[in-house]
């Protein structure tokens, strides 16, 4: 049992001021994994202060002096990167061979990896005439994390903030806390300095909202439902505040009729199949060409097989549970609705799979025949449930990709690059994979639309914890 009721407040763990705990349930046996204390404004406020405190000397560091920091940082993430693995798939279900113990605890890792790179070179100071332009850290940062990627989503936030010279207090989602406990740990442990940053435990509405309003924080990085984003704006506009924004998406997945269909579709069904389809970015909307969905219907079956739902602890468990209740029941709601609404069900449906009696396990569903305005088509279902929609020409294709309030991601393949590329221009969102290229962690992520505001990840990521200033009269010659 995990049992964390302290809080990391200013290099320290310290008692919650308040005494509300949470049961911190394992998704795959829906029994009490441990829990954590829930914070109270009061602690909010005791870690805002913290990291108010430390401001000051901590935006003053040198280069070199958070590039030593974040090369700590990156030695104990490591020796602890087995302990991180281990905690996201209890709190979460992530499968620990095939997705904690890989993607998921090493997309941390390499996010403060490519922080350290990036402040290297990073430009804090340009010369624009007799102008100076300097690039300063926003200031005390609130970051509130989600429980789909855990360590991903931390660190991304984390590692940026960081090497700009900011200060920050963490709110993790209360229902996949254990991680924030180890990220915690990492960061004391590499010399952290004291109240540079801090971690409350706590729900949205008590803990989120008081950062989200507190006058003495700079700076708001949520990532989240677009439900509460908006919220988060809301909250944060009386003070005017920075909003980073990272929410919801529907991703198109456009196959064009030059493809290898085997092989795309296989790619796209298991690719939506990762992480038990929790994933923000998931190519939700399979787009094939209207003559082709017979063929594509019988690969998208075929492909589930490679899937194999069970354990998390199992070496051959390809996909575990949802990750809470509350998920479990939504994504069960919307395969009755696609059903309802008269989609072709390929694969899969309602239910567990066949010998599984608890645990918050879903059926790898397939509907086809999807039009574009079932809710299964238009709503981020967050679960391993795939549409798949045909399509009369390109044209069409890219009207139906763009039809949604949603612009995270978006998918293109082609045997010719140069046509999914033009086809990539016309997509209104904010990352488009090209022929099943890989996620870059150097490049952009965010959204258009509801999907969001600002970026994450490299250099756009620690360019969101900067604010920009203009000395005029500076003089033209180069800083020391």
């Amino acid at each position: 049992m995990r049992n964390h009721h302290q809080f990391y407040i200013g290099g320290r763990w310290v008692e919650a001021l308040g005494t509300a705990r949470l049961d911190v349930i394992n998704p795959a046996t829906e029994a009490v994994a441990g829990s954590v204390a829930i914070g109270s404004i009061a602690d909010a406020e005791a870690a805002v202060a913290a990291a108010r405190a430390a401001f000051p000397a901590f935006a003053a560091t040198s280069r070199e002096e958070r590039l030593e920091l974040l090369a700590r940082i990156c030695a104990a993430y490591k020796k602890r990167y087995d302990d991180m693995a281990r905690a996201i798939s209890e709190e979460m279900g992530a499968p620990l061979k095939a997705l904690a113990g890989s993607a998921q605890a090493g997309s941390g890792l390499a996010h403060f990896k490519t922080a350290l790179a990036v402040l290297k070179d990073f430009p804090f100071e340009k010369a624009q005439g007799t102008t100076r332009i300097l690039r300063e850290p926003i200031g005390v940062c609130a970051l509130i994390t989600p429980w789909n990627w855990p360590a991903n989503q931390m660190a991304c936030k984390i590692a940026p903030a960081l090497a700009a010279g900011c200060t920050m207090v963490l709110k993790p989602s209360e229902l996949a806390p254990f991680s924030a406990i180890v990220m915690a740990e990492i960061l004391h442990e590499a010399g952290v300095p004291a109240g540079v940053f801090n971690l409350v435990n706590g729900d949205g509405a008590g803990v989120g909202n008081a950062l989200t309003t507190h006058p003495e924080v700079d700076m708001v990085s949520f990532t989240g439902s677009t439900r509460a984003g908006k919220q988060v704006m809301k909250g944060a506009a009386d003070t005017v505040k920075k909003v980073a924004l990272e929410l919801g998406g529907k991703s198109a997945n456009i196959l064009l009729d030059d493809v290898d269909f085997q092989k795309s579709v296989r790619h796209g069904v298991l690719s939506l199949m990762t992480n038990s389809g929790q994933n923000c970015n998931a190519p939700s909307r399979m787009l094939v060409p209207e003559s082709r969905l017979d063929e594509v219907e019988a690969i998208a079956a075929e492909s589930l097989a490679r899937v194999v739902v069970g354990d998390p602890l199992d070496d051959a468990t390809t996909m575990g549970p949802l990750a809470n209740r509350a998920q479990f029941e939504r994504v069960q709601a919307f395969i009755a609705q696609g059903i309802a609404e008269g989609a072709k069900r390929v694969a899969g449906g309602p239910g567990r799979p066949d010998g599984m009696e608890c645990g918050y396990f879903v059926r790898p569903t397939v509907f086809s025949r999807v039009a574009p305005g079932m809710a299964i088509a238009r709503e981020e279902i967050f679960g391993p449930v795939l549409s798949i929609l045909g399509y009369k020409d390109e044209a069409d294709a890219i009207r139906i990709a763009n039809d949604t309030p949603y612009g995270l991601s978006g998918y293109v393949s082609s045997s010719d690059l140069a046509r999914a590329r033009a086809v990539a221009r016309q997509l209104r969102t904010g990352n488009v994979h090209l022929n099943g290229a890989p996620v870059d962690l150097g490049a952009p992520f965010g959204g258009y639309k509801q999907s969001g505001l600002g970026r994450e990840w490299g250099i756009y990521g620690l360019e969101e914890f900067l604010e920009v200033k203009a000395v005029i009269g500076y003089g033209g010659e180069e800083p020391a």
